[in-house]
């Protein structure tokens, strides 16, 4: 079962809306074939794994091993349950029970009806781990939230606002290697969020060009619709949501996604709502300061990911307060990162 969830993180960035689900066919104690989840339309891990296998006559005499129970449901694919079956497999272990409503639990009554041997339940807690964006997505009708930012080491995200320049362009705290691990996150989740105020002070791309992978939706916070002019967010090249208080659609630009929130109510919860209308199964919210309060005060977020730079500001616009569980605490050059927790 580890070996099926370091295979499942290969589809980390492509498998979503699916889960990046692992499989290992074991024979005699000896793994003969593997299989991790394809890109979204394609065929998920189970059919893989048996592909995978060069000689299929062993396979009525082997173990499959899964990360996640096994869909019975006509999707983009066939039930991997009919493969399964007509593969032969005596029996099957499964790390966790699938809450999917067309799934929850009915993969796993096949299997034992037509004869199989079900392990529910082997490493229950890193199968949930490893699947902690799928399972958040169908448990709390949410997606995965990850906040990230860089902050000095006295505690600020941004000098004060008389020390930038007078064009819009970032202010690094972060260094070089850091930053290139914030694009290849990009390139892991489905969609990355800022507010106005980060567009018009830094401009940011929001893209994954110092690394290979596809780049996120990126989703703007622009009450007023104060965006405007050739800022990178703009420029088309990314499926961009913009989120809103303005009904006027005269205002609004073609070739960009818009949706009306009530500013007046909680932000998050209604900005949660509308990703699962575009099939988002997690997020990263970049910043500013407004924003990634506006998740810390909602209690609407699971990870945090904080970069300390290594130049101290003095004075400025402060980083957010946070408590949580430290999952881990690294050095990147000159930077730290420290990654918490929610609860």
């Amino acid at each position: 079962m580890n070996r099926a969830i370091q295979l499942g993180t290969n589809a980390l960035g492509t498998a979503a809306p699916n889960p990046m689900v692992g499989a290992v066919v074991v024979y005699d104690d000896r793994i003969i074939g593997e299989g991790y989840t394809s890109p979204y339309g394609g065929p998920h891990a189970e059919v893989n794994a048996i592909q995978s296998v060069a000689n299929k006559s062993l396979l009525s005499g082997a173990s499959l091993y899964v990360t996640l129970e096994p869909c019975d449901h006509f999707g983009k694919t066939p039930p991997c349950t009919d493969l399964i079956l007509k593969s032969g497999f005596p029996e099957i272990f499964i790390g966790c029970k699938d809450p999917h409503h067309k799934v929850g639990g009915r993969g796993i009554l096949k299997l034992q009806q037509a004869g199989c041997v079900v392990h529910l339940g082997i490493l229950e807690e890193a199968c949930r781990e490893h699947h902690r964006r799928f399972l958040c997505v169908h448990e709390k009708k949410r997606p995965y939230i990850i906040l990230k930012w860089a902050q000095s080491p006295d505690g600020f995200l941004a000098p004060e606002q008389l020390k930038r320049p007078g064009i819009a362009k970032p202010f690094w705290i972060s260094n070089e290697r850091s930053r290139q691990m914030v694009h290849q996150w990009r390139s892991q989740e489905d969609a990355v969020l800022v507010g106005s105020t980060t567009v018009l002070l830094d401009n940011p791309e929001l893209t994954t060009r110092y690394w290979k992978g596809r780049s996120p939706m990126r989703i703007l916070l622009d009450k007023d619709l104060s965006i405007e002019g050739d800022f990178h967010v703009l420029d088309k090249s990314v499926k961009t949501l913009v989120i809103t208080a303005v009904r006027d659609q005269n205002r609004y630009r073609e070739g960009l996604l818009y949706e009306f929130v009530d500013f007046d109510k909680p932000v998050s919860a209604q900005i949660c709502k509308l990703l699962m209308k575009y099939e988002v199964s997690s997020l990263i919210v970049e910043g500013g300061a407004r924003t990634l309060s506006t998740f810390l005060d909602e209690g609407l977020w699971d990870e945090a990911r904080i970069f300390s730079g290594a130049q101290a500001l003095g004075k400025g616009l402060k980083a957010p307060l946070i408590s949580g569980k430290q999952l881990q605490f690294s050095h990147i050059g000159d930077n730290t990162l420290t990654i918490i927790r929610h609860g």
